[in-house]
């Protein structure tokens, strides 16, 4: 049966997943960026982004190629779209990658307002769902043909995925910095982790990947 996973999701020590203030500078939010270092530097980052010089080998990019196996359709946050607030306007705005996104695949954004499908190179397509986050689920897994759906971020479309017990695979990399404020991965989640365990802990030279799973 298909699922519903996350995956390479960075926190802090102090638990945020993001910085405050995003922006066209920093679209994860002052100081942000740092959280995923550690993925910056695997193999399997090199090789996305097409970057010449070869990246790391081991623990770290295991998790990172684990997050692509088996990916049928995205989820995300209108914030992790991009940095724009409110009605869409005429904005031109097609998301922080460029115009060959590495999904490659269905991507479904929920927001409040309306917005044309994105049509993108490699076989990306921007939807933007304003009718909730079921409505995305289903769309997504039909799209998935299945294949498992993967939530993007941020912290909030985690937040409301975990408390409708819909996910069932959260990695999520604890990096080794003080963030301060932000936006918490693992805030209101009053019993929403009841049906939960942790099923794998690894330790890398610089991250440490903690994996909860549906009990």
């Amino acid at each position: 049966m298909p699922k519903l996973r996350v995956h390479n999701f960075s926190v802090s020590l102090d638990g945020f997943a993001a910085g405050p203030r995003q922006s066209l500078e920093n679209p994860l939010g002052k100081g942000g960026e740092e959280l995923h270092g550690w993925m910056f530097r695997t193999a399997h980052w090199h090789e996305m982004v097409h970057l010449e010089e070869p990246g790391e080998e081991g623990v770290d990019n295991d998790f990172a190629v684990a997050g692509d196996d088996n990916i049928g359709a995205h989820i995300m946050g209108r914030n992790m779209f991009g940095p724009i607030r409110g009605d869409w306007g005429n904005d031109d705005w097609r998301g922080w990658w460029g115009e060959d996104p590495p999904y490659h695949h269905d991507v479904f954004v929920l927001t409040h307002y309306p917005h044309d499908d994105i049509p993108m190179q490699g076989g990306t397509t921007f939807h933007f769902v304003t009718d909730g986050i079921e409505s995305a689920l289903e769309r997504a897994f039909a799209a998935a043909d299945g294949r498992d759906v993967r939530v993007g971020g941020g912290a909030s479309t985690v937040r409301q995925y975990l408390a409708a017990g819909a996910i069932d695979h959260l990695h999520f990399v604890i990096s080794p910095i003080l963030l301060g404020t932000g936006e918490r991965l693992f805030e209101d989640n009053a019993g929403a982790l009841d049906g939960y365990e942790c099923s794998q802990f690894v330790g890398s030279e610089g991250v440490a990947h903690a994996v909860l799973t549906k009990r």
